[in-house]
C-alpha cells in the first residue's frame, strides 16, 4: 500500500525537520520523496491537519522477553490475572500492564507509536527461550544483547591479555545466539555472586579469574570496536542500588575515553535499503549523521547515580553524572526513569536484587547460568510517601533535564524495573511540563524537593526534544539510523501520528500531555497502518536484527573454537552441538553483516 500523510507537524531531528508542515509519501514500506500521478491517485491519504508526526518510537533498552521475565510474571501472578484483554478480530487475548505477556508487549508499544524494540540481556544458554518469546511480541521489530561481562571465556582471555581471542570468543557468541549487541552487567560481580561475594571497586579482582570491572570494561570496549558492531558496548554499572554509587558510575564511563569508535556495518557503507518488494532503495543522508559518534552506553543510570553514604542520608548523585556527560564526547545514557506504583525488578545483577529484597523483605529468586552470567527478579512498589522513591523519581527527571544535549541521554524507565513502558506519556510529561513537575513534587515526600535538584530546573522539552530523546537519539545510539528514527528518503516507513497541535498546545495541561502520547491516532510500520487509535488492525510480525560478523582473523578464530570444544567438554552440562541459535527461532530474521 502506498500512503500520503498530508498537512501534518513533522518532527524529525536527524533531518533537523521541527515542526514543519509538510506532506510524507510511502512506498513498498519506504519513504519516498514523492508518488507518481497514478500512485497518487491509488494511495491511502491520511489527513494529519494539526497532528503532529514523528518517526516510529525506538526503545534501546526494554526487558520484553526471555527466562526473568516469564519467571517474573510467575512470580507474580496476582499482578497479571487483574488485569485481562480479550481477543479481538486482529489480536490474541493476554494481560498485564506491567510485565504484559507476549502478544500485549507489542500492541501496546504499537500503540504508543513506537516500532522498533531492543530487549538488552540474554543470556547464552538460554537465547533460544528468549528468540521464541520474542517472536511472540507483533509488529515490532526486534533485537537483543548478548550478556558477556562474566563469562567464563570472556574473562580468561582478558586476564591473559589476549584481546584478539576474547574478540574472536565474542563475535562468535554473537553469531552463535543471533544477537545484536554485547551487553555488561555488573563485570566481575556476578561471577563473584556465585560463590556468595560480589565486588565493590572498579580495581578488586573477583575470585577464580582474578579480573577486575576495570579490566572486563576496557576489553569488552575494545573487543566491540574489534568487531566493529553497529552499537557500542552496553554497560550496567558495579553497585547498582547502592547509595554512592554515582561515583563508581562515573569512573566507570572514563575508562574507554581513549578507545576509538570503528563501526564496520556494511549497509551503511553501501548506502541502500530493501523495500517490501526487495528493490533497492537509495538512502538520503539525514542532516545529522547516522553513524554512532560513542563507545559505551551506559544504562538505567538512575539507579547508578544515588549519592549519600546510606538509606538515612540518601540524596541524588546525578550531578556528577551529568557534569561528567555534559563534557564528554564518548558516552551515552539512558535515564531509568521511575514511576510511581507496582512493578516488578528484573536483571542480570543477582546481588542487587538479592540487597533489594532483604530490604523490602518481599519475595525474591536467584539464577546462576552455568560459566556465563546469573538473573534476579523481585516485585517492587515505588510510593510516593517514600523518601528514598521520591527522590528516585526526581533522579530520572535530572538526568534527562541536566544533560545539555538531547543527542546524549535516551528516556527509558528500564521497564519493568522503573515501571513499565505504558507509563513513557507521563514521563513525556514531566519533561514537557514544569508546573507537571511542581504538582507531583507537592504530592511526594519532600526529599524530593530537599535531596534533589529537580525544584530548580526551568527547562521544558519541546517535541522535538521529545522526538529525540525516544527516537533519533536510540536509533543513532544502536546504529540504524540509517533506517529507523527518521522520516528522510529511503528510511523504512515507521511513523506514529499523534492528536496534538503544537501550535496550541498548552504544557500546563499536564493530564492532556499524558493522554495524547498514549495512543497515536495512526501508528505505521513498514509503511502498513498498524493501529488507528487504541484498536490494532495489523499484528503482523516484524523482522529481528542480529549480528553476522565476519572474524578479523581466521586462524585466532580457529584457535578459540579448539578452546571452545574442550571447555563444553570439561565444564558445560551438554553437547556444543545443541547450543547454537538457528534462524528458525526468530520472526523474520535480519542479518546486519558487520566485517571488512
Amino acid at each position: 500500500m502506498n500512503i500520503i500523510i498530508k498537512n501534518g507537524f513533522v518532527f524529525d531531528p536527524l533531518n533537523k525537520i521541527d515542526g514543519e508542515k509538510m506532506d510524507i509519501f510511502v512506498k513498498n514500506g519506504k519513504i519516498v520523496q514523492s508518488l507518481s500521478p497514478s500512485e497518487k491517485k491509488n494511495a491511502k491519504l491520511i489527513d494529519a491537519t494539526n497532528k503532529t508526526v514523528m518517526p516510529g518510537g525506538v526503545d534501546s533498552h526494554t526487558h520484553i522477553a526471555g527466562a526473568k521475565v516469564t519467571t517474573g510474571r510467575m512470580m507474580c501472578p496476582e499482578l497479571q490475572y487483574d488485569t485481562p484483554i480479550s481477543k479481538t478480530e486482529n489480536t490474541h487475548c493476554g494481560s498485564g500492564n506491567i510485565v504484559p505477556s507476549s502478544y500485549i508487549m507489542g500492541y501496546k508499544y504499537a500503540s504508543m507509536g513506537y516500532t522498533t524494540l531492543f530487549e538488552p540481556a540474554i543470556p547464552p544458554m538460554l537465547a533460544r527461550h528468549t528468540h521464541e518469546e520474542l517472536m511472540h511480541v507483533p509488529i515490532v521489530d526486534k533485537g537483543g544483547y548478548l550478556l558477556l561481562g562474566n563469562n567464563w571465556f570472556v574473562m580468561k582471555y582478558l586476564k591473559e591479555g589476549d584481546i584478539d581471542k576474547a574478540a574472536a570468543y565474542v563475535g562468535w557468541m554473537l553469531n552463535t545466539h543471533k544477537a545484536y549487541g554485547i551487553k555488561c552487567v555488573n563485570p566481575a560481580g556476578v561471577e563473584n555472586w556465585g560463590w556468595g561475594m560480589d565486588v565493590s571497586s572498579l580495581d578488586e579482582a573477583n575470585i577464580h579469574f582474578e579480573v577486575t570491572p576495570r579490566e572486563v570494561i576496557e576489553g569488552l570496549c575494545e573487543v566491540n570496536e574489534i568487531l566493529g558492531c553497529p552499537m557500542s558496548m552496553h554497560l550496567h554499572a558495579n553497585n547498582l542500588g547502592h547509595p554512592g554509587n554515582w561515583e563508581i558510575t562515573r569512573d566507570s564511563l572514563d575508562i574507554p575515553k581513549n578507545i576509538g569508535v570503528n563501526s564496520k556495518q556494511q549497509d551503511i557503507k553501501n548506502i541502500v535499503n530493501l523495500d517490501s518488494e526487495n528493490n533497492e532503495v537509495e538512502l538520503e543522508k539525514t542532516k545529522i549523521a547516522w553513524e554512532r559518534e560513542q563507545n559505551i552506553y551506559l544504562t538505567h543510570v538512575q539507579f547508578n547515580a544515588f549519592g549519600g553514604t546510606s538509606w538515612k542520608d540518601f540524596e541524588s548523585g546525578t550531578k556528577g553524572i551529568i557534569d561528567y556527560m555534559n563534557k564528554s564526547k564518548h558516552a551515552i545514557i539512558d535515564s531509568g526513569c521511575v514511576i510511581f506504583g507496582q512493578t516488578i525488578c528484573m536483571t542480570g545483577d543477582g546481588p542487587s536484587i538479592y540487597g533489594l529484597g532483604v530490604l523490602t523483605g518481599g519475595k525474591w529468586t536467584n539464577c546462576d547460568v552455568e560459566l556465563e552470567c546469573g538473573s534476579g527478579i523481585a516485585p517492587m512498589n515505588y510510593k510516593k510517601k517514600n523518601g528514598v522513591h521520591a527522590t528516585q523519581w526526581a533522579m530520572g527527571l535530572e538526568l534527562i533535564l541536566g544533560i545539555d544535549d538531547p543527542w546524549k541521554v535516551i528516556m527509558t524507565t528500564d521497564s519493568p524495573n522503573g515501571g513499565c513502558f505504558v507509563n513513557y506519556p507521563q514521563i513525556i510529561a514531566w519533561l514537557m511540563s514544569k508546573k507537571g513537575r511542581e504538582n507531583t513534587l507537592n504530592e511526594v515526600h519532600k526529599w524530593a524537593s530537599d535531596r534533589t535538584d529537580l525544584p530548580g530546573m526551568d527547562r521544558e522539552m519541546s517535541l522535538y526534544d521529545i522526538a529525540t530523546i525516544t527516537r533519533a537519539t536510540a536509533a543513532k545510539c544502536v546504529g540504524l539510523a540509517h533506517k529507523k528514527g527518521h522520516l528522510g528518503v529511503g528510511a523504512d516507513a515507521d511513523i506514529a501520528i499523534y492528536d496534538i497541535n503544537p501550535n496550541t498546545l498548552d504544557v500546563n495541561d499536564y493530564d492532556s500531555i499524558v493522554n495524547k502520547f498514549s495512543c497515536t491516532e495512526y501508528t505505521i510500520k513498514g509503511g502498513v497502518i498498524v493501529s488507528k487509535g487504541d484498536k490494532i488492525v495489523d499484528a503482523s510480525s516484524g523482522t529481528t536484527r542480529y549480528c553476522n560478523i565476519t572474524m578479523p582473523d581466521e586462524q585466532v578464530y580457529q584457535d578459540v573454537l579448539n578452546d571452545i570444544e574442550a571447555w563444553f567438554k570439561k565444564y558445560y552440562t551438554f553437547k556444543l552441538k545443541n547450543y547454537p541459535t538457528t534462524n528458525k527461532y526468530l520472526t523474520n530474521p535480519e542479518a546486519v553483516n558487520i566485517g571488512e
